[in-house]
């Protein structure tokens, strides 16, 4: 089944839950190269929207197009396979590996070679993996991380961790990277050179759809917003439409929003 329009199409997205309803009728369109933030209180729904939009979850009602095309019976792995890749709200790097090496990691969709190959160590083997090599590398260099390739995971900082896990998913080479609350448990400076570091991907060519309860991020950085509550979407706009938004002020921003005005 295919559709045209944005590169990722949602219509009438429902998830039920037993008799808990955690996504009704969402619908959600984001074209190339935009930063789009969905926030909420926990429990909205934000990351039920990646869980299906990645196949962690199937839906119990309606689509989800990408590239024009549908794709919610694909698997997990097809999902990345085709462009999209996801973060998780806590770390999942392989900390006892190092930077460069958990970035390898990330590299995995792109590698062809086959059974035979891996299992007689071929020079095809060997030419991919300093391909891969590279690759990582040059990755690092390009976002100013490079002097910690050879660090292992486990003894990073934190913000550093989380950075690492971005770049290990930007290494698929995905179109649409989908950031599950990134900024948490970060201080204001690690924020700050997160922002910086989702700009870069951006200016990359790489559509951004974020989840983030750190309001500071979402306003600077988003070119649009979507506010849920209780599932359902109660608001859509550019930052200044959601902050002078009297319902999202009441119900989620609070006093917090004027830090922002």
């Amino acid at each position: 089944m295919t559709q045209s329009v944005g590169l990722l199409e949602i219509a009438g997205l429902t998830k039920n839950f037993g008799g808990l309803i955690a996504l009704s009728d969402f619908n959600l369109s984001v074209k190339e190269n935009e930063i789009v933030s969905i926030i909420g209180p926990n429990g909205a729904g934000k990351t039920t929207i990646f869980n299906l939009i990645s196949s962690f979850y199937r839906p119990d009602q309606g689509e989800i197009f990408f590239l024009g095309n549908s794709i919610k019976n694909r698997s997990p792995y097809e999902i990345c396979r085709i462009g999209i890749t996801r973060t998780f709200q806590t770390t999942r790097l392989f900390k006892h590996l190092s930077v460069v090496e958990n970035l390898k990691v990330g590299a995995h969709t792109r590698i062809r070679y086959l059974f035979w190959d891996e299992l007689f160590r071929s020079r095809r083997v060997a030419e991919a993996e300093v391909e891969v090599e590279q690759q990582a590398l040059k990755l690092l260099e390009e976002f100013d991380l490079l002097k910690i390739a050879g660090e292992m995971a486990g003894n990073l900082p934190y913000g550093l961790q989380r950075l690492t896990e971005i770049l290990r998913s930007l290494n698929t080479s995905p179109r649409l990277l989908l950031l599950d609350e990134p900024a948490a448990g970060m201080n204001p400076q690690e924020a700050i050179h997160l922002m910086e570091v989702v700009e870069r991907i951006k200016r990359k060519g790489v559509t951004v759809l974020l989840v983030e309860h750190n309001m500071d991020v979402v306003m600077e950085i988003s070119d649009r917003i979507v506010v849920l509550n209780y599932g359902k979407k109660i608001a859509e706009g550019r930052s200044d439409e959601i902050q002078n938004n009297s319902d999202v002020i009441a119900a989620y921003l609070g006093d917090n929003i004027e830090t922002h005005t």
